[in-house]
């Protein structure tokens, strides 16, 4: 076996051929991701049918969509729209004079025999995604284009023994096809990059990012090289990735499979790849089609579409604002770290919320942290989404200003309040704190006498701390919290205690 290298056991490879290269600094890969987007319109592409996901098999076609003749498309203002709304996100050249083009390919699940697309004009050219690593790097991944397209039917191989059915309703659903540049260099930042992609489609609410459905798809373009070479090596793409996590999971099996391939003495075919989720595997579908397979030639049914700097501009105001102005925003003006500041905005309702909260409070971290601790983990027991939380952010500013003032402790905000009026919140949350008995004794011969109690019950560690295991103040604190049932101010306590330790 090569040094830095371990052997792997997968379907259909004999466990002795195949090892997994580790850390191998010989190659790089080169990726670049093609993403479909499907835009959250009520009607499709090039048609008045419905694009609403869900119905029955078949109900939701026309002449128009399954491309009669005689038949003619016209442009969705809804579509272009979002595609601009996409564009303008992701910095790019917002083309002005837009032609369509027909790709030609036979296939069950394209009625037409050719699918409406974008070919030499796409609406959106260059513009970047910036991407940031778990390790806290960040990169900006390049894009070639943003073109748009109508998405074709759904061939359905398990549902019947044997015969496949195909399903037209997706077929002309409108869609945005997001193509980078080849600067991705691994699984992570693959990962990264469609995190991104997904995050700004449901910020700017044009598709719901749902991989498992189908709204959105990524295609991996994948090769490897010699380090420090400029020539690309053969391109793989990889196809049938139902997650984010399987973006990764693939891209990173067949950087492995193609690097041990040509350590091997072998030779990478340019092919079009599935990916075994179950196995975690790749496996060969069909050779790689070249461009002029498709016969691209202009849709002649479909006038040009021509954008004025007004429409344009029109767009721009109606977009809400991004992940990384609110990022900007969280850390800067209101003192976020950036992991807080990260989880804020990575869904733009919680983001929202939380803008909507410090209106109410200047206490900022206790904010991040309610809405990133106390609220989401109530919403995930709940299975609910922070567009389905009813509890108004002015009333967990009202819980947050009485831990501030002393008058109740975080635990017991926690504990006890928060569910209170989640259930009731007509109810304030002083009367709240009355009805359930929650308000804090700060009486310092209360707390000084339970004080005198635990130390005393605790003598070895008593004298433990005053050798020095100093941490041991949280012990005792936390034992007359339980004596007064949670009714001692922490911050009283933790004085009181302190003092008498180091008397």
């Amino acid at each position: 076996m090569r040094s830095g290298t371990h052997s792997v056991s997968l379907p259909g490879i004999a466990q002795d051929s195949f090892h997994y290269p580790m850390n191998n600094t010989e190659f790089e890969a080169v990726i670049g991701l093609e993403i479909h987007v499907q835009l959250l319109t009520a009607s499709k592409a090039f048609s008045s049918d419905s694009a609403e996901y869900g119905g029955l098999p078949n109900t939701q076609i026309s002449a128009i969509s399954l491309g009669h003749p005689g038949t003619l498309p016209r442009h969705n203002k809804s579509a272009v729209e979002m595609a601009v709304k996409m564009g303008l996100a992701l910095h790019c050249d917002i083309r002005k004079y837009n032609s369509y083009s027909r790709k030609n390919y036979f296939y069950a699940d394209l009625p037409k025999g050719y699918q409406i697309t974008q070919f030499d004009t796409p609406l959106c050219n260059n513009g970047y995604v910036p991407i940031r690593l778990k390790d806290g790097t960040r990169k900006q991944i390049g894009l070639i284009r943003i073109h748009m397209e109508e998405d074709t039917g759904k061939s359905m191989h398990d549902q019947d023994l044997t015969d496949t059915l195909v399903d037209y309703n997706r077929a002309g659903t409108p869609l945005i096809e997001i193509v980078s540049e080849p600067e991705i260099r691994t699984g992570d930042e693959a990962y990264a990059f469609v995190t991104e992609i997904r995050r700004l489609v449901r910020y700017l609410g044009i598709c719901d990012g749902n991989m498992e459905e189908g709204s959105l798809r990524c295609d991996a373009n994948i090769s490897v090289r010699p380090r420090g070479t400029t020539t690309f090596g053969t391109k793989v793409e990889v196809k049938n990735m139902n997650s984010i996590s399987n973006v990764k999971r693939a891209i990173d099996f067949e950087i492995a499979r193609q690097t041990e391939l040509i350590l091997s003495g072998g030779t990478v075919v340019g092919e079009t790849r599935g990916f075994n989720a179950l196995a975690g595997t790749t496996f060969s579908m069909r050779r790689k089609e070249l461009v002029n397979d498709y016969r691209y030639f202009p849709e002649p049914d479909l006038p040009p579409l021509i954008l004025t700097d007004q429409q344009i501009e029109a767009v721009k105001h109606l977009m809400p604002e991004l992940p990384d102005a609110l990022y900007a925003r969280f850390t800067e003006q209101y003192g976020l770290s950036e992991y807080d500041a990260g989880v804020l905005v990575d869904d733009k309702h919680t983001a929202l919320y939380y803008e909507n909260l410090v209106r109410h409070t200047s206490n900022y971290k206790a904010a991040a942290n309610w809405v990133s601790v106390a609220i989401r983990g109530y919403l995930n027991e709940q299975a609910m989404g922070m567009e389905d939380f009813s509890l108004q952010p002015e009333k967990i500013a009202d819980i947050i200003h009485l831990i501030d003032k002393g008058v109740l402790s975080h635990s017991a905000a926690v504990q006890k309040l928060f569910p209170a009026m989640v259930q009731d919140p007509a109810v304030s949350a002083e009367e709240w704190v009355q009805k359930l008995n929650l308000v804090q004794n700060t009486d310092n011969d209360f707390i000084e006498k339970l004080a005198d109690e635990v130390l005393a019950s605790m003598p070895e560690k008593v004298a433990e701390y005053r050798n020095g295991k100093t941490g041991l103040l949280g012990l005792f604190v936390g034992e007359v919290m339980k004596l007064s049932k949670g009714k001692a101010e922490p911050r009283k306590t933790n004085e009181v205690i302190r003092r008498k330790l180091d008397a």
